[in-house]
């Protein structure tokens, strides 16, 4: 049996964790497989600044550090910014994985170029940054918002109408002025809208939180983990000041 712990950017309570959740009903996995899904205690209301990813950062940090003396197998952090991704990965033993990588990487696989869907014109600034930090500008056909204001709660339910259509619109683009030969949903909440993309669009599409757990899966089945070259332990952990620091902001 694996058991892996799914990190929330945002304090969401017990409904709004539900609505994450419901990525886990776009990929099937190993009957054995348990997805656990944590909201962090503290993070930001957005992620369209240096100051938001910051908290991000510290709250998906604190929220997984201990995962592992948990009894957690993996960590999955959802959200494509990858945010604490690289923090983690330099404490912990078990595969820590950021749905932003890894979903770029695997576009490649299937295609020569994709385009990342963004929600609106303000996130724009957080893709570029990591499409340049993982190299892939050349690769990168395009990032393109359909430009309506995301909910992190409520996601895109009840708006399938008239935000599906847009964002079909939008990736068409990708494909047709762009060049774009697969598509990467630019949020993990995004996953309502993924069957329906899927069903209309020419090119590949690439669910990036389901896609994440079955990652998880994989690597665990194949015993592999992270790289401690790339990401070498800290002389002295801080652990309990970054529990404290959370304590306090709570």
């Amino acid at each position: 049996m694996s058991r892996i712990l799914v990190i929330n950017p945002f304090p969401l309570d017990e409904e709004g964790v539900a609505r994450r959740a419901a990525q886990g009903q776009h990929v099937e996995l190993d009957p054995s497989t348990e997805l656990v899904y944590r909201p962090v205690r503290v993070g930001s209301t957005s992620f369209m600044s240096h100051h938001d990813w910051l908290l991000a950062d510290i709250g998906i940090y604190e929220a997984a550090v201990d995962a592992e003396k948990e009894g957690f197998d993996a960590v999955v952090i959802d959200t494509m910014s990858d945010s604490g991704m690289a923090a983690l990965r330099s404490v912990l033993s078990i595969p820590v994985i950021g749905p932003g990588k890894a979903s770029m990487l695997y576009a490649l696989t299937l295609g020569n170029s994709f385009s990342v869907l963004a929600q609106w014109k303000p996130a724009l600034p957080r893709y570029k940054k990591v499409i340049r930090e993982y190299g892939l500008e050349r690769q990168c056909a395009s990032v393109r918002s359909f430009d309506i204001e995301p909910d992190f709660v409520n996601l895109t339910e009840g708006k399938e109408d008239t935000v599906f259509p847009r964002m079909l619109e939008t990736a068409m683009r990708c494909v047709e002025e762009d060049g774009a030969e697969v598509i990467c949903l630019g949020s993990t909440t995004m996953h309502l809208a993924a069957k329906y993309l899927a069903e209309h669009l020419p090119v590949p599409l690439i669910n990036p939180g389901p896609f994440s757990y079955k990652l998880a899966e994989t690597l665990l089945s194949l015993k592999l983990t992270h790289s401690r070259h790339a990401y070498p332990s800290p002389h002295v952990r801080k652990d309990e000041l970054v529990h404290a620091l959370v304590n306090a902001a709570v």
